[in-house]
């Protein structure tokens, strides 16, 4: 006994059942019942968005039991590796130091930091302070006019 599928519904059609459509470019559609045909061939309907056919079941996932063998978890497995600049060893040693060691490296290095800041901005104030005396000695004293008050008009502000 042979069996087709519907192919708008995905049901199985049993012999004697069903109707078969052939379109003019030669593909042949079987659908289970006259619901099923108009559904495809005249409103157009896709069947992923019509709750009740099979392939809107597969997208949403309805129906299907979970499998009862337990999936393998893969172990992640740490490698340590050399970064640029710093071979395995080096990191090792820095990662077994002691904290209070590390700290004092660090305080020191932050100190270092801000000694060298702090001369770069010295030396810029120092640049500045030459370059302004230059442009006073260079400018003479302009004498400034004396500003006047301006007498109040008449009216202000407003159209009337």
């Amino acid at each position: 006994m042979k069996t087709e599928l519907c192919h708008f519904s995905g049901y199985k059609i049993h012999p004697g059942r069903g109707i078969r459509t052939v379109r003019i470019d030669g593909k042949t559609l079987v659908f289970l019942n006259h619901k099923c045909q108009q559904g495809f061939l005249r409103l157009h309907r896709n069947p992923r968005e019509i709750r009740w056919t099979v392939l809107y079941r597969r997208k949403y996932k309805k129906g299907q039991q979970e499998e009862v063998a337990k999936k393998r978890v893969r172990r992640v497995v740490k490698v340590q590796r050399a970064i640029a600049g710093a071979s395995i060893g080096e990191i090792t040693a820095k990662r077994n130091q002691k904290p209070e060691v590390r700290k004092a490296q660090r305080d020191e290095a932050i100190k270092a930091a801000k000694d060298k800041l702090r001369a770069k901005k010295t030396a810029k104030k120092v640049q500045q302070s030459a370059v302004l005396k230059e442009q006073q000695k260079g400018q003479k004293a302009k004498p400034s006019k004396a500003q006047q008050p301006k007498a109040p008009t008449g009216r202000v502000g407003g159209k009337r």
